[in-house]
Order: structure tokens, then C-alpha cells, then sequence
């Protein structure tokens, strides 16, 4: 009898850089085990997913509000502690290219190129005025049922 693939999904709901990197780092481990990988970015983890170049879409007020106040891309999003007005980013990315370790946007590529199943949430997108053409390609869209299916077969489920 076949043993069945593990599974892990991670709801990565944070959208501070260092916790992203964490839920990514997880991942691209998970994935190198042989684990079929989840991440569902939900709230502010959908920052992880923004496109970094700015676009002219069709947005309401408060959604134009939203897009000017949360960060375009991996690269921009802030630290959890010590994040000392901008200048904690700067040093973890000083101390990620010093030893060498891998940035939160090539854990994101690595990731897609393990086949980690990237999903922005559709309604929190919805709640937050983001467009799938502000979101990287490659991605999945999908909402909360579609992540409890995969979670429900997990052997390691985690919130970040």
C-alpha cells in the first residue's frame, strides 16, 4: 500500500516581514520533505503577494486608501519588533545578505518553484480592494472553504 503525501498549510495572516519570512522558511522545508505545501494569505498577509510596481485600477475611496497604506510587496513590509521608524527592515535585510540567507521575495520564488500552493484570500481581497492584477502571478484565489479542504488533511497546520 502506498503511504499517502503529507500535507501542511499555513494561514500566514501576518503581514510583518519577519513572520512571513518564518511561514515561508516552514514552507520551502515542508516542500523539500516531500509535503504538498498550503499558504492562505488572509489580511495582511496578502502583502506578501502585492506586486511591487504600482497600478492604475478602478478603486473606490477607502480602497484607494487601503492600497496607498499597506505595503507593495514582500520587500517593503515592516518588522514585528524593532522596527524603529523603517531602519529594523534595513538591518535584517544588512544581516540576511551578510550570512548570506535568502530574502522574503526569493523564499516566495522558491517557493513557487517547489509547487507551494500560494492562495490570496478572495474575501478579505474583497474586504481590502485588492485586485488580482495587483497580486503576483501564479497564485490561486480562493476563499475559506477552500483552505479548511486542505487543512483538513494536514498533518502540520499553523497560524502566522
Amino acid at each position: 500500500m502506498a503511504e499517502q503525501k503529507k500535507k501542511t498549510t499555513i494561514i500566514l495572516f501576518s503581514g510583518d516581514y519577519d513572520k512571513a519570512m518564518a511561514a515561508y522558511i516552514i514552507a520551502n522545508g515542508a516542500a523539500a520533505y516531500d509535503h504538498e505545501v498550503t499558504i492562505f494569505h488572509t489580511f495582511w498577509g496578502l502583502n506578501a503577494l502585492r506586486k511591487e510596481e504600482p497600478l492604475t485600477l478602478n478603486k473606490g475611496f477607502l480602497e484607494k486608501m487601503f492600497a496607498k497604506m499597506m505595503p507593495r510587496g514582500a520587500d517593503k513590509m515592516g518588522l514585528s519588533k524593532m522596527n524603529l521608524a523603517g531602519m529594523g527592515p534595513k538591518m535584517i535585510k544588512q544581516v540576511i545578505k551578510k550570512h548570506n540567507a535568502m530574502t522574503l521575495p526569493q523564499l516566495i520564488e522558491m517557493a513557487q518553484e517547489q509547487e507551494v500552493k500560494l492562495i490570496a484570500c478572495t474575501m478579505t481581497m474583497d474586504l481590502l480592494g485588492l485586485q488580482q492584477e495587483e497580486l503576483l502571478d501564479g497564485i490561486e484565489y480562493a476563499g475559506v472553504a477552500a483552505y479548511l479542504a486542505d487543512a483538513q488533511e494536514g498533518n502540520v497546520n499553523l497560524f502566522i
